[in-house]
């Protein structure tokens, strides 16, 4: 059995690590150049064989990794997650002055709970675009040693404030950052790069939770930690991925970027990623005639962690179908497919699971609250292959600092090596 303390502790360090989603790729990177796969360009023709492991990355933030079994592959097992995270992206002049004080021009990047943003910790990370020896170079940065705050209002000076009040994001959520003239970001990253200002091009940077992930509760049953929608699904299911070995089916780890803005973008899941990498690796393989029938016989599984029922707010979830904290995988239903599960896709999850023993429960909003959507219907629409919704339950989705089950992490990587393994 798997240790549950072990494999929490390897995801708390794996999301502190991963401050931003070219981080979270950059380290799902590292751990399959580790386990010896070998990195392919778009930009050149795939060279692949039987039995091969490979990965292709997209903008810094997206990740397709397959393994390749032995056998004549009859199609493709993929799990699919996210590297992004909702939070603030600093804007292209990112510096505002105001007196003495110093603050960061930052921009809402999807939909946040805005309140957990204020009077914690935060720092910025993401990546930089220089100019190195005549070419451009993009390179992933944390500048966690730079810590900045977004302050509240005193209490004193908005008597509204605990009855609940509206934040305006240019208004009310700038970061602080430093007092007096001697700071310039750019001149920072400059000297932490080891190039000059002149030489710095681009950015793309984000405020994240300078909060180390953490142990909760009695008997330590919950963790809580920063980011943990989708990191904690990417950790599990790419932990299942390098430990699964492949009989039938190519193994295909997916890492998207930009699911919390939509995915339409090169390196979202509304882009042609998915399907132009499994097209090529099928074409290398000379099966390029068989894709549609290899589609036809391939599964998706759409890991994007689901609502926990709320301790303080039962009223929000739907009476029969509400998930709980350590409760196992969560399958998801929604009627106007915002998830992708039916019968058959649901019972093939739930059969895996009642084989292996893992706890699965069944999530559905509220007829009459809209919810969220994900990755599933989305990746599907250009890969038509059947496509099952699931994820990890969680408290506060979408705040600076969210809650979970320490236990459910296994669970979701004990589903997807199994799933791997069909």
């Amino acid at each position: 059995m798997m240790k549950i303390r072990e494999l929490t502790e390897r995801l708390l360090q794996f999301i502190w690590e991963s401050p931003s989603c070219y981080h979270t790729a950059d380290n799902a990177k590292k751990a399959l150049a580790a386990a010896g796969y070998e990195e392919l360009t778009e930009t050149e023709k795939f060279r692949i064989c039987p039995g091969g492991k490979y990965y292709v990355m997209r903008n810094d933030s997206s990740l397709l990794a397959f393994r390749i079994p032995q056998k004549d592959p009859k199609g493709f097992h993929i799990v699919a997650s996210h590297s992004d995270t909702p939070g603030f992206k600093l804007k292209e002049k990112p510096e505002r002055r105001e007196g003495t004080y110093v603050k960061l021009n930052v921009e809402k990047y999807g939909g946040m709970i805005l309140s957990t943003w204020l009077d914690r910790p935060l720092a910025v990370a993401g990546r930089v675009v220089l100019r190195r020896e005549g070419k451009l170079q993009s390179v992933p940065v944390d500048l966690k040693e730079i810590s900045c705050v977004i302050p509240n209002l005193a209490i004193h000076l908005n008597r509204e404030m605990n009855q609940g009040i509206e934040y305006n994001p240019q208004t009310d959520m700038q970061p602080l950052v430093a007092l007096g003239d001697g700071f310039s970001l750019k001149e920072i990253l400059a000297e932490k790069l080891q190039t000059v200002p002149e030489d710095i091009l681009g950015t793309d940077l984000f405020l994240y939770c300078r909060e180390k992930g953490t142990f909760l509760g009695y008997e330590e049953k919950l963790i809580g930690a920063p980011r943990l929608d989708d990191t904690q699904c990417a950790f599990a299911s790419l932990d299942g991925f390098l430990q699964a070995e492949p009989k039938e089916y190519i193994n295909v780890y997916a890492l998207f970027d930009n699911e919390e803005v939509g995915s339409r973008t090169r390196q979202g899941a509304d882009s042609d990623l998915l399907e132009t990498v499994l097209t090529r690796v099928a074409a290398a393989l000379g099966k390029a005639q068989e894709v549609p029938q290899m589609a036809a016989c391939s599964f998706l599984l759409s890991a994007d962690n689901g609502h926990a029922l709320h301790p303080n707010h039962p009223e929000k979830y739907d009476a029969d179908n509400r998930p709980v904290l350590n409760g196992g995988i969560v399958i998801k239903y929604h009627g106007n497919q915002q998830y992708t599960t039916d019968a058959y896709t649901g019972a093939v999850v739930k059969d895996l699971c009642e084989k292996e023993k893992i706890p699965y429960q069944i999530y559905a909003n509220r007829s009459d609250i809209a919810g969220g959507s994900t990755l599933g219907n989305i990746s599907a629409s250009h890969l038509s292959v059947p496509t099952a919704d699931i994820g990890l339950a969680q408290l506060a989705m979408h705040s600076a600092f969210e809650t979970a089950g320490a236990e459910d992490t296994v669970h979701m990587v004990r589903l997807t090596k199994a799933f791997y393994e069909q």
